[in-house]
């Protein structure tokens, strides 16, 4: 079937469906009710004294409640994926799914939570008000740049993991594609030119993503709908005073100050890391022509990328990666969300830091690795299930590496305890599927 009618049918299908089960997720009990008596031990009286045990140490709120298991996605709605501004209900689809992702790949217990909420004060206050019912929070298509403000106050307030996906996680597997594409390349990531189109959410944050993992910054340059950054742009005063994280790329990127637009940007560049808007002429092919040899081109625009694939390698890229599943080496957030949070959750941790971010690019880098890499498989895919427990547990030991670990745990014994909860949740589905628990969709 061509794309554009898969797509189409795919979009009937979702609208039929979701009339047809009411909603992608639901909560279940995980306790036992055999009789009457059950009651009084999950609710009152017996109740009470657990939550005087809490009363006395809040820390065991982890222990006896599922909050060391549960976390809010949480957006406005004012950037949704392809969509733009459309509002926290029309959100709530996006953040369903969202949850049904986390649930099934990393056995991780989410909360879809849009929120009518505009202004930045009452974002950060309606949200961190809700920390003593969670383990985590996962921030997710809100608009730039309030997003980076937002994040900013949550991580330095509250005392519980908060991610905002669009930031961190798309930085993060844009990373685990770049290990092992300049591997296959046979480039070293300290000498590597990268070029970066669009300056939004995503790739602001590569940048300094890439600059931990050992990128030069200075061999960077980022492209906006203005042209190229650099520190002597006209508009510099306005992005001081309108978006200090773009301000601050433009000064530490770009050393050759180069000028103009995408063109002079790619002239000898080894990587383009596309992250702006659909195409799929957005990038030319004589842009990628000008690159150096064995050019690297992710086009991470959805629903259509900023150029064809094709196009791309005729214009001689060697590695060429989407967004989209239908096209070889999809970078999708979804190979590194559920994992990171599995294992922050499963030693309590107090937050995110760029460190276990780049542990799991490393491990999902090492994952396709093992699994073999070609110039058409350079990440895992969401298939590959067993790539999960293994970014688990190496985010949680980076945790407690970090100070950042309530709890204690061996990456054995981290890699196990991911591998049953995601293996309970795969499981669970498929006996609610077997049993019509779950009815057949529609036809």
């Amino acid at each position: 079937m061509p794309r554009a009618k898969a797509g189409e049918e795919a979009s009937r299908k979702a609208v039929r469906y979701s009339a047809f089960y009411g909603g992608k997720v639901a909560t279940t009990p995980k306790v036992p009710i055999r009789s009457l008596d059950d009651f009084s031990i999950w609710y009152t009286p017996g109740v009470a004294a657990v939550s005087k045990m809490i009363q006395r140490d809040v820390e065991l709120s982890f222990e006896y409640t599922n909050r060391w298991n549960s976390i809010a996605i949480i957006t406005d709605g004012s950037r949704v994926l392809g969509l733009g501004k459309i509002g926290p209900e029309a959100a709530l689809p996006v953040m369903e799914g969202k949850s049904l992702i986390y649930k099934y790949l990393g056995g991780v217990d989410a909360f879809p939570l849009p929120i009518r909420v505009a202004d930045v004060e009452k974002f950060v206050e309606t949200v961190s008000s809700l920390e003593p019912a969670l383990g985590g929070i996962n921030l997710e298509d809100t608009e730039s740049p309030k997003c980076f403000e937002i994040l900013e106050r949550l991580r330095g307030q509250m005392n519980i993991p908060v991610w905002h996906d669009d930031q961190q996680g798309t930085a993060g597997v844009i990373l685990a594609a770049i290990y092992n594409s300049l591997e296959l390349t046979e480039r070293e990531i300290g000498e590597t030119r990268i070029t970066l189109l669009g300056s939004g959410a995503a790739n602001i944050s590569a940048v300094r993503l890439l600059g931990e993992a050992g990128a030069d910054k200075k061999k960077m340059i980022v492209v906006d709908s203005k042209g190229i950054l650099h520190p002597e742009r006209e508009d510099m005063d306005q992005l001081l005073l309108r978006n200090r994280w773009k301000y601050e790329v433009a000064l530490a990127t770009n050393g050759g100050r180069v000028r103009g637009g995408l063109e002079e940007a790619l002239k000898g560049a080894d990587v383009l890391v596309a992250a702006a808007a659909p195409g799929p002429h957005l990038v030319k092919k004589r842009e990628v022509a000008g690159m150096a040899r064995r050019a690297i081109v992710f086009l991470l625009a959805n629903p259509v990328p900023e150029m064809w694939p094709s196009d791309a390698i005729a214009a001689g890229a060697e590695i060429v990666a989407t967004g989209r599943s239908d096209f070889p080496n999809q970078v999708n957030n979804s190979i590194l969300f559920p994992a990171i949070f599995r294992g922050a959750l499963d030693v309590r941790a107090r937050t995110i830091t760029d460190g276990m971010v780049i542990a799991a690019a490393r491990e999902i880098a090492r994952f396709a690795k093992d699994k073999g890499l070609t110039p058409k498989r350079i990440i895992p895919t969401m298939l590959d299930w067993e790539v999960y427990p293994r970014v688990a547990a190496t985010v949680g030991v980076k945790a407690q590496e970090e100070g950042e670990a309530r709890k204690r745990a061996s990456k054995l014994e981290l890699g196990r305890h991911a591998r049953e909860i995601i293996e309970r949740s795969r499981k669970t589905l498929r006996i609610l599927l077997e049993k019509r628990i779950i009815p057949p969709p529609p036809r």
